[in-house]
């Protein structure tokens, strides 16, 4: 990801620009499935779903300090300049820390090198539970597009709202989702991976259809608050139950999970947009917002908690 940031400042035409550009996907496609997989392999279960919180709200609270920092340094130098004055240093900051402070690979316990790549995904795609939560991280995914993508522009056309508080919203709802993650980990040890990962996805699912339905713009800035919240909760009690799914093949589980959540995305933007096109906005909203629905009923009839016995 930093040698991405560097060629991107370089870059002389589009077709380099876009070359660099991609090691940044490959980068996070790589790293972001390994840090849960380290948080299995070096937490006590006790401790995974609030290290996992603090995962998750890191993202989120990266997006709330970066953006801004990021819109105010290209203002100032040209759109190449905070990649080098900003993106690059903290990966470089953030390399270090990687190398200081994570275990090494002998260090770790209990992870499995000998099986084969293709026999791993085969157990998990025989795993019911496995492949139930597979499909609802797909579906969740694909229903925070309606407040990821869509909000603002919703708020800028259904309410006229200037396009600098609607960007103060959207920064509000960031914080709100790095919050929410961050309260997850009490709640999922004390009542449980699947019924804290159901319960925050039926919420943020309904609070997704309600957010384009209600009828003036401080409900509806109230519902994208709380629906952002709730899916920053869902986000950390997911990955929790996800992890847990098959302890001996948690890199291979996380790689499937990352990638999908990717494509729920893909999905959703591109569902949105046709929904937003026949139906408009409450349209996109409801649909989506069912989806987020269906995660939830996915959750709770087809996935277990391996870590419960009941």
């Amino acid at each position: 990801m930093a040698v991405s940031s560097l060629g991107c400042f370089l870059a002389q035409n589009f077709t380099s620009l876009l070359a660099f550009y991609s090691l940044s996907g490959a980068g996070y496609a790589i790293s972001s499935p390994m840090t849960f997989t380290l948080v299995g392999e070096h937490f006590p279960l006790e401790k995974r779903p609030r290290a996992i919180g603090r995962i998750v709200a890191g993202g989120a609270l990266a997006y709330v300090i970066g953006a801004p920092v990021i819109a105010l340094m290209s203002g100032f130098g040209g759109w190449r300049f905070p990649l080098l004055a900003f993106v690059l240093p903290v990966l470089l900051v953030t390399l270090l820390i990687a190398i200081l402070g994570l275990p090494s690979a002998s260090e770790s316990r209990g992870i499995s090198s000998d099986m084969k790549v293709h026999l791993s995904f085969r157990e998990i795609l025989m795993n019911r539970s496995a492949v139930a939560c597979l499909i609802g991280d797909t579906l969740r995914s694909a229903a925070f597009v309606a407040i990821l993508i869509y909000s603002m522009s919703f708020f800028r056309q259904r309410f006229l709202m200037p396009m600098e508080f609607a960007s103060l919203v959207l920064l509000g709802a960031a914080l709100c989702y790095a919050l929410g993650s961050l309260s997850t980990g009490p709640l999922v040890n004390r009542i449980g991976r699947k019924p804290s990962t159901v319960s925050t996805a039926l919420l943020s699912g309904i609070l997704t259809v309600s957010y384009v339905l209600v009828p003036n713009v401080s409900l509806s800035i109230m519902s994208i608050l709380l629906g952002s919240w709730f899916f920053g909760m869902v986000a950390s009690s997911a990955s929790s139950l996800t992890l847990e799914q098959i302890p001996r093949l948690r890199g291979a589980m996380m790689s499937i999970d990352t990638a999908l959540l990717n494509v729920g995305s893909a999905v959703g933007t591109m569902a949105g947009g046709l929904s937003l096109l026949h139906f408009s906005y409450e349209g996109m909203g409801s649909s989506l917002g069912t989806v987020g629905i269906a995660a939830a009923i996915i959750f709770f009839l087809l996935a277990r908690d391996p870590t419960r016995q009941a």
